[in-house]
């Protein structure tokens, strides 16, 4: 869902829920079950991607809304095993697989539940 909402890898910077401000048309989207994403409402591009269960707490931005975002080293990669063909980023940090990324989070449709 990443490559084809932001066109690619969603390259992402973690943020404290509450702390960042829009100054224009914000068009937010249920994307799952378990979380939404939103969008510029004037040009479409990716502003953050959050997971909706209250313990979840997990709330990303696009680092391409930065300027400079050299000041934000890469600290992790998630959905490792789905990434494109090519793509490998340098460094020393935490892979996870998506079974790995998800098995933190209650990730159960309404389905599943029954």
């Amino acid at each position: 869902m990443c490559r084809r909402w932001a066109g690619s890898v969603f390259l992402e910077i973690d943020a404290v829920p509450g702390t960042l401000k829009s100054e224009g048309p914000v068009r937010i989207y249920q994307s799952s079950d378990w979380a939404e994403r939103a969008s510029c409402g004037r040009c479409g591009s990716p502003l953050w991607y959050r997971l909706t269960a209250p313990e979840a707490n997990y709330h990303a931005v696009s680092a391409g809304l930065f300027d400079d975002a050299a000041g934000f080293p890469l600290t992790n990669e998630i959905y490792i095993d789905r990434k494109p063909p090519g793509f490998a980023f340098a460094g020393d940090h935490p892979r996870l697989t998506e079974a790995e990324f998800e098995a933190d989070f209650v990730f159960q449709t309404e389905e599943e539940t029954l």
